[in-house]
């Protein structure tokens, strides 16, 4: 079970943009994950933070491991790339962290959902129980000093950005979310509209092809003398 919902989750996230993935050595279990920042609003934008994910066999009754290969300075990341989040932290209530279930992981999360999870704590840091203890004093007390430390770190990881891959950017992905809005509301308007070709379902005159409006060969013609002979054909004068 768990190598059908890694799989189907895998093909799910291939087509976004703001994730890069592939399996890691052909094992489904095993992928390399790049996550790629597109706000920017993000001191960490323009990054290609590219990092390891690891599935347990019971997956997803457990959670995956998450480390990213290159540090990150970052309060809620250790030196070796691990992450201190709560949604990696095994199901249930944790008296000593404080976390409450609803914080940790549950089989109800997915991959996207860890990934999203993880975008968002870039930018919202928690200072309060810090992985990295240098990082959060610094954060808190010269900002300036840490955004040069991130850029550093965007500057990097930019290092391992595929031959040929296209980086996408914030506008081009806007583009094309606006393109696919247009798209499927013309579809929706296609699909609505009921002069299709012969399908009287859709026809609010009742003929079998709506493309003269009710005059078919039947009995909806108003009249007309099909036959040729002179005469109406539904009232045969």
């Amino acid at each position: 079970m768990a190598e059908r919902i890694l799989l189907n989750e895998f093909k799910a996230l291939s087509k976004e943009k703001w994730v890069n993935i592939e399996l890691h050595d052909e094992d489904i279990f095993r992928w390399d994950v790049a996550l790629i920042v597109l706000n920017p609003d993000s001191m960490y934008y323009g990054g290609y933070f590219k990092a390891l994910m690891e599935f347990p066999r019971n997956y997803p009754y457990s959670p995956p491991g998450f480390r990213f290969y290159r540090p990150i300075w970052h309060p809620n990341i250790y030196n070796n790339g691990e992450l201190c989040i709560s949604i990696l932290h095994a199901p249930g209530e944790d008296e000593m962290s404080g976390e409450s279930a609803a914080e940790r992981w549950s089989p109800a999360q997915r991959v996207e959902s860890v990934l999203i999870s993880i975008l968002s704590l870039l930018d919202d840091a928690e200072c309060s129980s810090p992985a990295n203890v240098d990082a959060g004093v610094q954060l808190r007390n010269d900002k300036d000093a840490y955004k040069t430390r991130v850029q550093q770190n965007v500057d990097a990881s930019k290092m391992d950005i595929p031959e040929g891959f296209v980086m996408p950017t914030f506008e081009s992905t806007m583009t094309d979310a606006a393109a696919a809005e247009k798209s499927a509301a013309a579809n929706a308007y296609d699909s609505d509209f009921w002069a299709d070709s012969g399908d009287d379902d859709d026809d609010p005159f009742g003929g079998s092809d709506s493309s003269d409006f009710g005059m078919d060969d039947n009995d909806d013609d108003m009249g007309v003398d099909e036959s040729g002979d002179g005469t109406d054909d539904d009232t045969g004068v």
